[in-house]
């Protein structure tokens, strides 16, 4: 059974028309323990739901290395094949780590329903969001790089484009011209790639008189809930991973003070790395704003290590350094889920006040705990905000008069 590609065809986008349903399977090395894979897993069923699978079952295996043939060893591979059928409505296996072209057509062979790994199942999803031309060439090229090594065993024919009389070399292999095919639409993304980039250029210099702020954070954290709540304007939001994959550009005015706040895709744990180039020249908004609002999901139990996720992605784009404020979003879901009920409000306000030393004494910067959905602190937000952009002023225009 062969995995079937249709590379340009723009018809139908994502892997999912309807309802599917999906076997998880991570495996527990001395790299990532039983907890981590298991957070892994959580994330990974959070994936699947947003491209529109169910997960039915988990699996998870204690391995030293992946099996170089089919990820998972022979016993483990057999239990899931034997579930899968008997349980007819499942149509795919993901899996938590990439898999080679090979090992996806050996567990093809065995399992008999479709095999996805997590980059794929992300490369998926951001092909099914892509709204804008430029988000749409930087999925399509991400898809290409991380297609190309995987040809062998992925698919067995590449659909031609370029036509079939003298396309190819006397004797030359049918892998060869696939190669070759998916080479030449790479360069001519990355061609169209650097076209946009240019006019994206030009009207990041239009805006230059502005102090620019950039809303940056873990993928469903409450961005874009937050960017409709300071700019009063209609962003796109909802409860999915990659809600937005476009950066969004509001003019906010506070008092008689304006900058220009974006809204960026979110950042995730093993992002698969082509994604990662292809949409830098997005996250350039990031890299040229005066000020970072890093926003947190402060009720997720693994906050921590989403900030180091970001972080380091801020890091691999020279903007660790800027000035930036935490917003600790949530506060209302984490009060729900972390305060007895039997707290009264001065000693819930006590934890919180604590709390929020600890985190500020951490991560050397200001914070702010708020509720974007329920506008909670937001004025406190504001008030913030506000004294962290006059500082970008006056430092731009020292000797200016001051309007705001």
């Amino acid at each position: 059974m062969s995995q079937d590609w249709d590379i340009g065809k723009k018809s139908k986008k994502g892997i999912v028309a309807k309802k599917e349903y999906a076997v998880l399977i991570g495996i527990i090395t001395m790299h990532q323990n039983e907890g981590m894979v298991t957070e892994y897993l959580d994330e990974l069923q959070f994936l699947a739901l947003t491209a529109g699978a169910e997960t039915k079952k988990r699996f998870t295996q204690k391995l030293d290395a992946p099996d170089q043939r089919t990820f998972v060893g022979k016993g483990k591979l057999q239990e899931i094949a034997e579930y899968i059928q008997t349980h007819k409505e499942i149509t795919m296996a993901i899996f938590d780590d990439d898999l080679s072209g090979k090992q996806v057509s050996n567990i093809e062979e065995i399992l008999k329903v479709k095999i996805l790994d997590r980059s794929m199942l992300i490369l998926d999803i951001f092909a099914e969001r892509a709204q804008t031309a430029q988000a749409k060439t930087q999925v399509d090229l991400a898809q290409m790089q991380y297609m190309l090594p995987r040809l062998r065993g992925m698919w067995s024919h590449l659909e031609r484009q370029r036509g079939g009389i003298g396309m190819r070399g006397p004797g030359e292999k049918e892998i060869e011209t696939d190669r070759r095919i998916v080479r030449d639409k790479i360069a001519l993304l990355k061609e169209h790639l650097k076209k946009i980039d240019k006019q994206n250029a030009t009207q990041r210099k239009g805006r230059g008189k502005m102090i620019r702020v950039s809303l940056v954070g873990y993928t469903n954290v409450g961005k874009s809930t937050i960017m409709n709540v300071l700019s009063k304007s209609d962003v796109f939001a909802e409860d999915k991973l990659f809600a937005t994959l476009d950066t969004t550009v509001r003019k906010v005015v506070f008092g008689s003070m304006p900058f220009l706040l974006s809204d960026t895709v979110g950042f995730i744990r093993k992002l698969p790395h082509h994604l990662v180039e292809s949409f830098k020249s997005t996250l350039d908004e990031v890299r040229e704003s005066d000020v970072i609002i890093h926003v947190v999901d402060m009720a997720h139990p693994q906050y921590e290590d989403q900030i180091n996720t970001v972080n380091k992605t801020l890091t691999d784009l020279g903007a660790i350094d800027k000035p930036t404020l935490f917003i600790f979003n949530k506060v209302d879901l984490y009060k729900e889920r972390y305060f007895d009920d039997l707290l009264d409000t001065a000693t819930r306000e006590e934890l919180l006040i604590e709390l929020k030393s600890r985190l500020t004494n951490t991560y050397e910067h200001d914070i702010v705990f708020v509720s974007a959905l329920k506008k909670e602190n937001i004025q406190e937000l504001r008030a913030v905000m506000q004294k962290k952009i006059e500082v970008q002023y006056n430092i731009r225009y020292p000797y200016q008069t001051k309007s705001w």
